[in-house]
């Protein structure tokens, strides 16, 4: 089986193939080239040991297990899903969201968290339909998080402070750190509300998200970005299982 680019992120699970693709390979079916990004879908598989499937991912908080009969013009609308199957990887596309990857004795999972399906409990519900695949606890998954865009540069307003339960009050909050400009608004930090999310269905073995999409402009592709005049283009977080 060929190995991932190095430049890549991975976290470091022996027991199981799982990275997160950067700059470079482009897997958003929105592209200008279609063939181009089947191509790099297809080259997945080798590096996987497994076949990806891509979600129809909406920025919600539905979990499903994978089918072995969905491809990418039949993916469900979700943005989580959960395998148990060595043929079947999960795939989650990133653009400046946060990506979740998550392993348990003998399931995998990943998990498309923007702050919309963070509030939403993407995380909390993700951990749930794992360990009740793999019959175990949350104490016996693990959690690893991607890049995405980074606390200094993740601007947000009232409403975003507001879904996670926050007062949105003109000062500090847990994962928000108040910057007017000149209206009231907070930079957010989406790693660090996951792990507040993680840590209270008692997932506690997390690593990962320190990268920002956003202002390491060489290293990934960032939505924002794009209209800067970045490039236009979609990183994949994917893991299988290993026989």
């Amino acid at each position: 089986m060929q190995r991932p680019d190095p430049r890549w992120l991975r976290p470091d699970w022996p027991d199981v193939t799982a990275f997160m693709t950067t700059r470079g390979p482009n897997f958003g079916r929105k592209a200008a080239d279609p063939a181009a990004v089947r191509a790099e879908r297809a080259g997945l598989v080798e590096l996987l040991g497994a076949r990806p499937i891509f979600l129809d991912q909406v920025h919600g908080a539905e979990v499903v297990r994978l089918r072995a009969d969905w491809h990418d013009d039949n993916a469900p609308e979700a943005d989580a899903a959960v395998s148990t199957d060595p043929d079947l990887a999960v795939a989650i596309l990133v653009a400046d969201c946060l990506p979740v990857l998550f392993s348990a004795p003998g399931a995998v999972a990943g998990a498309h968290a923007g702050w919309r399906g963070l509030a939403g409990g993407v995380l909390e519900r993700t951990v749930a339909a794992l360990c009740d695949a793999a019959s175990c606890g949350p104490q016996d998954v693990r959690a690893w998080l991607g890049a995405c865009i980074g606390p200094e540069a993740f601007e947000v307003g009232p409403e975003v402070v507001a879904a996670f339960g926050r007062e949105p009050l003109p000062i500090d909050q847990p994962g928000f750190v108040y910057r007017p400009n000149p209206e009231p608004r907070w930079r957010a930090n989406l790693a660090l509300l996951a792990r507040e999310r993680l840590t209270s269905v008692n997932v506690t073995r997390i690593s990962g998200g320190t990268w920002c999409t956003l202002t390491e402009e060489s290293s990934f592709f960032s939505f924002r970005g794009e209209a800067l005049g970045r490039p236009r283009g979609r990183m994949a977080a994917c893991i299988s299982l290993r026989r």
